[in-house]
């Protein structure tokens, strides 16, 4: 009967004799021989560079104000928000004839101007039950204003177009957002 202690503490030996050394405790003189101390950390990377402070890379000036006066015909009108809108008859995808000159014009400034996107929000009135019929509506409306920018010299990779189709205002229009504003149709 004294077989059985005996096998389990040469058991427990072997079971010891096992381990790794990891799991071992060890004195703190053997952790750092001589009284050293483990190596510092790395230092700390370096902050990320400030480009808006570098001058090539700040934001363009805005540009300056046209020296001549901008007539805008019947049916184009400035918004307070620095856009232009164009009103279009009920119905119709073409731009008026009379808005052809202006629109030439506005697309050579905004070419002049600073880069950047314009955007075109283009609205429809109705038909109101269609959703359908009046976004294309307003897609082709966008597509002749952007033809009409594009003619006066703005880059048609410039100009994007959002067609509303029918919004809450209900309009018969196409409002021209130059780059830097960022307002949508009422």
């Amino acid at each position: 009967m004294r077989v059985l202690p005996v096998r389990m503490a040469l058991l427990a030996g072997a079971m010891l004799a096992m381990t790794p050394a990891a799991a071992q405790p060890v004195s703190a003189a053997e952790a750092s021989p001589a009284g050293t101390l483990p190596a510092d950390p790395a230092p700390a990377p370096p902050a990320p560079a400030d480009l808006a402070a570098r001058p090539g890379l700040a934001q363009p000036a805005p540009a300056p104000p046209a020296t001549r006066p901008f007539t805008l015909p019947p049916g184009m009108e400035a918004l307070p928000d620095g856009a232009w809108r164009l009103r279009f008859p009920e119905g119709k995808d073409a731009a008026p004839r009379a808005a052809d000159a202006a629109l030439a014009e506005l697309g050579r400034r905004l070419a002049a101007g600073p880069e950047g996107r314009v955007v075109l929000f283009a609205q429809a009135s109705g038909p109101a039950a269609d959703v359908s019929t009046a976004r294309r509506l307003s897609l082709a409306r966008g597509l002749a204003v952007k033809e009409a920018l594009v003619a006066g010299g703005l880059p048609a990779t410039r100009i994007d177009i959002r067609p509303m189709g029918r919004t809450e205002e209900a309009a018969d229009a196409v409002d021209v957002q130059p780059p830097g504003t960022r307002a949508a149709p009422r």
